[in-house]
């Protein structure tokens, strides 16, 4: 189940996002880099078994950052005719040179293109600049998702300094999550103890990954039906491979409640943790992006997996 934490608390670093994929594990993916003309200014992941080839984070040159989760919710489809993943392909494709607000993408969405057809997702987005991030009241980062009805619906988070954020797979503010709660309580004690120690960027960086490995899923019991295991793993940060026997279980795929537009599934198949992803800004607008890469195209544990980008953000005081 994936999960994004964000922090505007940390005193060097006004924005910290720390990410976790978690998806069938040989499902085809490409690792984080800049996309190809027109779009070279994204810096992201691409999911390859769709044609749209969406994202599930990204970030530009220019400080734009999307982010998605997806969910199931009661009752509702699981799937819609339009990829959850082009959701956030399409905030970070904007042309390098577009002044289109957060506001005004919102509203697109919601009143232009719609998103009442799209499977349940929370997509968060929005520009990074020292004015919308470091000031103590700025714009922040949106979060809209597919029970948005119109743009003055959408939430807004991470506008000031001091703030702590977590999203899963539910909706945003949802407390019953433990991933979520634990991850927030984690991620503040990381920035205390560094801020303290006043300790190295790789320091942080490796503190902020520790975050993201936390594993506290519990094994599944002999007899314990699936949607009941399911519902575990909403307990863990880190979703260590659920192998085989777990997947050749007839519901298997209500794991989809937390991938990415899953439409097919073979038994050799696995789910966990498949990537895991951090970014920095720091004040004077330096966005370093690091990607970890659990598994390899056949779904095979690797260690040796790290994509790590550093550049300056455009007109980061603007």
């Amino acid at each position: 189940m994936c999960i994004a934490l964000l922090t505007t608390a940390h005193p060097e670093y006004p924005f910290i996002l720390l990410n976790n994929r978690d998806e069938f594990l040989n499902r085809p993916t490409a690792k984080a880099t800049f996309w190809q003309s027109p779009n070279e200014h994204v810096l992201g992941g691409r999911d390859l078994q769709r044609p749209e080839q969406g994202t599930w984070l990204g970030l530009t040159k220019q400080g734009r950052l999307a982010c998605l989760t997806n969910f199931r919710e009661s009752g509702a489809q699981v799937y819609g005719t339009k990829s959850r993943g082009g959701l956030p392909k399409a905030f970070l494709t904007l042309p390098a040179s577009s002044a289109q607000s957060s506001q005004e993408f919102a509203r697109h969405m919601v009143e232009d293109v719609g998103v009442g057809d799209v499977g349940g997702f929370s997509l968060l987005f929005g520009r990074l600049s020292k004015r919308n991030i470091c000031a103590q009241e700025g714009e922040g980062l949106a979060i809209m998702s597919n029970r948005t009805q119109d743009a003055s619906a959408t939430t807004w988070i991470c506008g000031k300094s001091g703030e702590i954020q977590g999203l899963s797979n539910s909706h945003f503010g949802d407390r019953s999550w433990p991933k979520v709660v634990d991850g927030e309580k984690r991620l503040r004690s990381v920035i205390q103890e560094h801020t303290t120690e006043n300790s190295s960027k790789e320091d942080l960086l490796n503190a902020l990954f520790k975050v993201l490995s936390v594993d506290t899923l519990p094994h599944r019991q002999h007899g314990q039906d699936w949607d009941t295991y399911v519902y575990q793993l909403r307990n863990s940060i880190f979703i260590p491979q659920i192998g085989r026997d777990e997947l050749d279980d007839p519901s298997a795929d209500d794991v989809v409640v937390t991938d990415t537009d899953r439409t097919t599934k073979t038994d050799s198949e696995a789910y966990g943790t498949q990537k895991q992803t951090v970014i920095l800004v720091n004040r004077k607008g330096t966005a370093t992006y690091v990607e970890r890469t659990l598994y390899d195209d056949h779904g095979r544990p690797t260690d040796d997996n790290v994509q790590q980008y550093e550049f300056e953000i455009e007109g980061w005081n603007d």
